[in-house]
């Protein structure tokens, strides 16, 4: 992997990382293998003698310091949570950078994107949002399926991986010391709408969740089991499996962060042809994933902003060609 930044061409394009969780670091991994880019510095809430990059050389700045960096940055990632700091962060960067984030409350998309795009407007910026896998890759696949085939249904399968969002949930239970969650898809249903047939599926039929939980001291076991599959918004639609282990095996085994799916679109061209789209991911780390995508969408950016094309964008809004950093006449010869 090349870690030295300093032999990057001189017109890379400049990355500025905020924050520096499992995200961050994912970000930092994939453009070191993207030589048209460097890293222009991470941009960090803690104390950033503190932080060790993977890399040589790469500089750390307090997060306060962007404002008066604002010339050595082509393109921020922003590697943020969606609940707390992108709706604030996004909105206020946007205003003198452009940037690409992850935000990925699918409800609360169209009040981001508002936020973002009065920002980026102002500023003469362009701010991609909601860029990943789920929003992002997922989401350009549920809209080719339905483009391509307007008389049909289309699912979307979770798993089998480890989720954030339910493996937190699962922390919060009283008499919980540690745990993990992975969301599992039930291969009835999938095989069903693979073969074809439009089945209505409901939530418990789609897929199981299994629980890997460490008791805390003292704990009822039971109580403990009750408490996660009634849990409403989280469990209590699906058939949940909970497996109590130790603190060792929660460690040895459950600490890498899996994830994939499917979108499947199944419809007819005429009553006689069925026909079916499927797109597939199978990750053995999510964060890392994640992260390849958003460096991906970051050149693209760069480029639409070159363009004069400001506000805020969606993965909807982005030709692929301009993902790639081949040039179009490559793109023709090589991959058309």
């Amino acid at each position: 992997m090349d870690h030295n930044h300093n032999d990057r061409p001189q017109t890379a394009i400049r990355i500025g990382i905020v924050g520096y969780g499992n995200l961050g670091r994912g970000v930092e991994a994939a453009i070191a293998k993207n030589p048209d880019m460097a890293i222009a510095g991470i941009y960090t809430r803690r104390d950033p003698a503190q932080l060790k990059p993977l890399g040589a050389g790469v500089p750390v700045y307090g997060i306060d310091s962007l404002p008066g960096h604002k010339d050595r940055i082509d393109v921020l990632i922003l590697c943020g949570g969606s609940k707390d700091d992108l709706p604030r962060q996004s909105p206020e960067l946007a205003a003198h950078f452009s940037l690409v984030d992850s935000f990925d409350t699918h409800a609360r998309i169209p009040e981001h994107f508002a936020g973002v795009d009065a920002a980026a407007q102002a500023g003469q910026t362009t701010a991609l949002i909601s860029a990943g896998w789920d929003p992002g890759m997922f989401s350009i696949n549920r809209v080719m399926g339905e483009a391509l085939l307007p008389d049909g249904a289309t699912y979307t399968f979770w798993g089998k991986g480890l989720s954030q969002g339910h493996s937190d949930a699962l922390r919060r239970v009283p008499g919980v010391a540690g745990g993990v969650q992975y969301t599992i898809p039930v291969h009835e249903a999938v095989d069903k709408v693979r073969s074809g047939v439009r089945p209505q599926l409901s939530t418990r039929e789609k897929h199981r969740r299994e629980c890997f939980v460490v008791l805390a001291e003292g704990a009822n076991a039971e109580a403990v089991r009750q408490a996660i599959v009634t849990m409403p918004h989280y469990f209590d639609e699906y058939d949940t499996t909970v497996h109590f282990i130790n603190a060792e095996e929660l460690a040895r085994d459950h600490g890498a962060m899996p994830h994939g799916g499917f979108v499947i679109r199944s419809g007819n061209t005429t009553a006689q042809s069925g026909q079916v789209i499927e797109y597939r991911l199978q990750l053995d780390s999510n964060p890392e994933f994640t992260a390849s995508v958003l460096v991906a969408y970051a050149r693209a950016v760069r480029r639409m902003q070159q363009a004069g094309q400001f506000g805020c964008k969606t993965v909807f809004d982005v030709a692929p060609g301009l993902l790639s950093p081949k040039s179009a006449a490559e793109l023709r010869e090589q991959l058309l």
